[in-house]
């Protein structure tokens, strides 16, 4: 039977590619080739997860497989039909479905639920039955609520679960997720993975899933590693995962849980094994047997230092509280904290608990309801208002705010001229602007070289640090950081957290919104947990996840390696199993039993 006449329930092999090759022009002239000589195959029903760093050609890869890009060479079938034929076309895309990393480049509606029928709209569903598919996926995504309210009004992880409904509401068969869960947050996360999991067990829908998120790797069958658009590692999660200087050479990182194993069997001078990385109860049990079985190296142990942090507070927040129309409900409500010189505070909360909302009024974006902001101007050794709107200048100048996606706040012409806006508007002469922008650019990983390049033509790495050192030129005492690591792949995360910290010891205090409760947990000094606008929590990061607090509740996971130090300390009962960092956890599990080596 002609494949382009049979049911696509009756197709068996979803995606099958063999030697595909895709370039681009960039605007010089130059070609670029994104995916170069690739072969994969996905049974229908499978779940594939492609890992890279950015750049690397995950999305064209996936684009090509939803047919919003054609291979220059190379066979690719969807569904065992032939892409490149254009009577395929609509069969093709009408069953698949791609989530994008940024959900504003997928919502068209002008309410939540006008965008969620957009898709089945075009899929020509009756009525009745798209009333019943908006009203199941919004439910899915917990936004059934909001099915009357502009995509505008919403948070960035609201908008990720609006863009994740439209999908789910034309019930594809392949579904392609780009980095999709990037912008939600742990409970969010966790609730829609299970939903994946679900639509596949109970209607085989295939599942290629673009992640940087090593966890999420692991609950595929394959994996498959790109670099420079060549596949490099494909194989189980545990057959890549096991290949450990690999991953790390190609700008990866490991699960925590394997991570930690890694770090532990160096400790004790044990080499692992491949079955070690099946999962986090096989790695539990190795590390255990390491531990109870193997000496220690005593050269290697070290004391964890103890940081200090001034007393002087530079910002100061008074019983906050925010709405945006009069007969809606508070946005925030009573929210009191402060920041002190040489601090990071870390802020998180679940999508729409008010994160945004409230660093908006940290350099007076917005202006409280009740309550004030005040920041401490050292010149004049006094508090400066943003009730005031002849201090707002002022406290611009003392607190710099970087918004989510900060290559969006790209628009000069070079770099240089995009570096020094910020300070030209602050008043500065042309030789100390240009001193400021040159200062600015070793923090943040960039030479001299780059200023008279256009913003526009470097990668989006690149474009995040150039956005990162205007803010740092106008040299504020305060950072305010909405995301600032999102959507970037794990080299890139810890060079932006490198940065963060290397900022810290400047002096400089930061605060920091995340999604990531290990990065949160692991580089903060205190923590601020909104939850519905409301302030949940305010203090150490230690205090937050210890035995008996109650961060369930407010909608937050334990940090994964918590988890992984939780199950060890069944086993191992001196192990501290409120630790954030890898390298301190491995310590307290080889060196903790009351400073023996091994047990």
């Amino acid at each position: 039977m002609d494949p382009a006449t049979r049911d696509i329930a009756e197709y068996k092999q979803a995606v099958q590619a063999e030697d595909i090759l895709f370039s681009y022009a960039t605007n010089s002239g130059h070609n670029v080739v994104a995916v170069d000589h690739a072969s994969l195959s996905v049974e229908k029903g499978g779940y594939l997860a492609i890992l890279g760093r950015n750049g690397s050609g995950k999305s064209t890869l996936a684009k090509m497989i939803n047919l919003l890009e054609v291979p220059d060479k190379g066979k690719l079938s969807v569904f065992e039909l032939e892409a490149d034929k254009d009577e395929n076309f609509w069969k093709i895309r009408s069953h698949c479905g791609m989530v994008f990393q940024n959900p504003d480049n997928q919502i068209v509606g002008t309410t939540v639920e006008e965008d969620v029928a957009f898709g089945p709209e075009n899929l020509s569903v009756p009525l009745p039955e798209l009333a019943q598919r908006v009203e199941k996926a919004l439910g899915y995504v917990g936004l059934l609520e909001k099915a009357e309210k502009q995509p505008s009004s919403l948070s960035g992880g609201q908008k990720q679960k609006l863009a994740i409904a439209g999908v789910l509401a034309m019930e594809p068969q392949l579904l392609i997720l780009d980095e999709s869960t990037s912008m939600l947050d742990p409970k969010a996360r966790d609730e829609f993975l299970h939903l994946v999991r679900r639509m596949r067990q109970d209607k085989k829908i295939t599942v290629i899933h673009i992640t940087h998120d090593m966890h999420e790797a692991y609950l595929a069958e394959r994996v498959i590693v790109l670099e420079k658009g060549k596949m490099r590692l494909m194989g189980t999660p545990s057959e890549v995962f096991s290949q450990v200087e690999t991953i790390r050479s190609l700008g990866l990182e490991l699960p925590k849980w394997a991570d930690l194993l890694c770090e532990v069997a160096s400790l004790c001078n044990v080499t692992t094994e491949q079955s070690d990385f099946t999962s986090e109860e096989n790695a539990v049990k190795k590390i255990c047997e390491i531990v109870k079985t193997k000496k220690a190296d005593p050269e290697k142990r070290k004391e964890t230092p103890v940081r200090e942090v001034s007393d002087q507070v530079v910002l100061r927040v008074s019983n906050l509280s925010h709405r945006y129309e009069k007969n809606e409900k508070n946005a925030l409500s009573n929210v009191s904290f402060d920041v002190r010189k040489g601090e990071i505070v870390t802020v998180i909360g679940h999508s729409g608990s008010g994160k945004t909302t409230l660093i908006s009024h940290l350099n007076g974006i917005l202006r409280p309801l009740e309550g004030s902001v005040e920041v401490w101007n050292e010149e004049e050794k006094k508090y400066l208002s943003t009730d005031k709107n002849k201090e707002i200048k002022q406290i611009r100048r003392h607190v710099g705010l970087l918004f989510q996606y900060p290559e969006y706040q790209l628009f000069e012409e070079t770099v240089e001229k995009d570096i020094q806006f910020g300070p030209k508007k602050m008043g500065y002469d042309e030789e100390t602007c240009k001193r400021l922008c040159k200062e600015s650019l070793p923090l943040v990983g960039l030479t001299e070289d780059i200023l008279k390049r256009s913003p526009f033509e470097l990668s989006g790495g690149q474009k995040r640090r150039v956005a990162f050192a205007g803010i740092l030129a106008m040299d504020p005492d305060v950072l305010i950081l909405d995301e600032p690591a999102a959507g970037l792949d794990p080299a890139g995360q810890k060079e932006i957290f490198g940065y963060i910290e290397t900022l810290r010891e400047r002096g400089k205090s930061i605060v920091l919104v995340s999604h990531d409760m290990d990065e949160a947990a692991r580089i903060a000094d205190r923590v601020l947990v909104l939850k519905k606008g409301e302030q949940a929590f305010f203090g150490k990061p230690k205090d937050l996840f210890s035995e008996g607090s109650d961060y369930i509740s407010m909608r937050l996971d334990r940090p994964c390696l918590m988890h992984t130090l939780h199950e060890l300390k069944k086993e191992l009962p001196y192990v501290d199993e409120v630790l954030f960092d890898v390298k301190e956890a491995a310590q307290s599990v080889v060196y903790g039993n009351d400073g023996e080596v091994g047990i």
